[in-house]
């Protein structure tokens, strides 16, 4: 049965444990001033949010749509945009992995440096942000929405076709501190996908954030290859 905040239906999704397949709609409240959005789980929405529950549910209805997909619509999308003052980023393919014991095959150095670009605009999204650099590549984990514990990584043009991708993927696993870890891809980025399920994340749905006006952080999860 949905309910609950939203850190324990992601922590549930996380076991494999989902909302009820009816069509339905959860909402509950932000878990920050920062994050508002919506998770799409197989026939059942989540959307988090501090707006009324009632105009949701309201605007949801009043769409000639497909109930299944309507969270995700652009007219409800926008609809909730206009509500909030807030922009939409972009809708990304939502999976996880469990930790994993042992020392990452990589070797990797981190960042200490504040301004680093990739430390800068990891912090726009997550908080407790930590970055790494491995043979061309980049690792960050911090904690997104609901404090969950989330990573993305890059590699650059000249190392890839090597795998990295995917070892940073795993050893980010293996940096968990025996969390699940989350990682956001944008649909369309198919080798980001192939790598993080080759690093044994599983899609469990899908996101899309809603940031302050003015916010608008790096969109998606890197390109890893």
């Amino acid at each position: 049965m949905a309910g609950g905040t939203l850190r324990e239906i992601l922590d549930g999704a996380a076991r494999g444990e989902f909302p009820p397949d009816d069509g339905g709609t959860t909402v509950v409240p932000q878990p920050s001033r920062r994050d508002a959005g919506i998770l799409a789980f197989t026939a059942h929405s989540v959307v988090f949010t501090d707006e009324d529950p009632r105009w949701v549910r309201a605007t949801l209805g009043a769409l000639d749509c497909d109930e299944l997909a309507a969270t995700m619509n652009a007219r409800f999308v926008t609809a909730l945009m206009e509500r909030t003052g807030r922009r939409s980023d972009t809708i990304d393919v939502m999976t996880v992995a469990g930790a994993l014991a042992g020392e990452p095959a990589v070797t990797l150095k981190e960042l200490e440096d504040p301004g680093h670009p990739r430390v800068v605009s990891s912090r726009r999204r997550r908080d407790d942000v930590r970055v790494w650099t491995a043979d061309g590549g980049v690792l960050v984990l911090g904690r997104g929405i609901a404090g969950r514990l989330e990573a993305a990584v890059e590699v650059g043009g000249e190392v890839r076709h090597r795998g990295l991708g995917r070892a940073l993927a795993r050893a980010a696993r293996q940096l968990s501190g025996g969390e699940p870890v989350w990682a956001q891809v944008s649909p369309g980025n198919a080798r980001s996908l192939r790598a993080f399920q080759a690093a044994g994340y599983r899609p469990v749905g899908s996101e899309l954030l809603l940031t302050p006006a003015g916010s608008l952080p790096t969109s998606g999860t890197p390109l890893p290859h």
